[in-house]
């Protein structure tokens, strides 16, 4: 477990941007005994073609890079949220994993349906928001962005106070930090949560709901992704800015995450195998 100094300023990013057009390539993540492996997936439960060909890309993944568990970043179920739903856009996409023992960690977007946070698949616990540490020394929070109330700020606050000098990885659907046209930051969001976010000293937090990639450059020391192409794809949304560390909105994608000691290193890969963006950042 590392020590946490009361200014991330000292976070320093070593980014290694991988080319596109290397489709196929297998996973390239220090890939260490004992570190914790995740997939993050945003906007992903439109049951079609695009959904389809993500999922298969991120189980090829999964051959190299053992991965436990998966973030979703809400809008998990575009279609409806009847058994025949969670069958066609969760169950059948992504059996393999699931047969391997993968968990899915769920955060409700804007279409989705309250109820899915009773679904068994989506490890909601029946609750909107919620935390869970899935090895010593990390915490992960998610937040239901759709109504951030009072409530749920003294919940996080809470949570965030309780869990010590632990990492601290947050996520939800509506973007704090996004250069994209159709939606960008949610300003109204980020005035609520973001003080939280410093005063905890959470590292990194994930979002969907843009149907891009994006990596924000830190901003007050956390990092932040934008990560909502799953399944959707707004092509040539990017509105390269100030914020943009490195963007990706020609085709669908997924991500992968490896913590290890006080190096959290990923990559973002296309539904054809391609990494079109990678690289590690510490604390110090």
């Amino acid at each position: 477990m590392r020590c946490r100094h009361t200014s991330h300023l000292l976070v320093l990013l070593v980014a290694s941007i991988v080319a596109a057009g290397l489709a196929g390539a297998p996973a390239t993540l220090p890939d260490q005994e004992g570190s914790l492996k995740f997939a993050v997936i945003g906007d992903s439960g439109t049951g079609g073609p695009a959904q389809y060909r993500v999922a298969k890309a991120l189980a090829d993944a999964r051959r190299s890079f053992h991965y436990e568990l998966v973030l979703m970043l809400g809008d998990n179920l575009y279609i409806g949220s009847d058994r025949e739903d969670y069958r066609k856009a969760f169950e059948i996409p992504y059996k393999p994993m699931l047969d391997a023992g993968v968990r899915f960690y769920a955060a409700l977007g804007n279409h989705d349906d309250p109820k899915e946070r009773f679904y068994k698949g989506f490890n909601m616990n029946g609750e909107r928001y919620y935390s869970f540490r899935p090895q010593p020394g990390v915490r992960i929070f998610a937040l239901d962005s759709n109504a951030m109330d009072r409530a749920q700020l003294d919940w996080f606050e809470k949570a965030l106070a309780d869990s010590g000098s632990d990492w601290k990885i947050c996520f939800f659907h509506h973007p704090l930090y996004s250069s994209a046209g159709r939606h960008g930051s949610d300003l109204a969001l980020r005035a609520q949560v973001e003080p939280l976010l410093l005063k905890y000293g959470v590292d990194v937090v994930f979002a969907g709901h843009d149907h891009v990639y994006e990596r924000i450059k830190p901003q007050k020391g956390i990092y932040y992704f934008v990560s909502g192409g799953a399944a959707k794809l707004r092509k040539g949304d990017i509105e390269a800015s100030a914020l943009t560390a490195k963007a990706f909105d020609t085709g669908n994608h997924f991500m992968l995450v490896e913590l290890a000691g006080g190096v959290l290193s990923f990559e973002a890969i296309s539904d054809t195998g391609a990494v079109v963006d990678s690289g590690s950042f510490t604390l110090r």
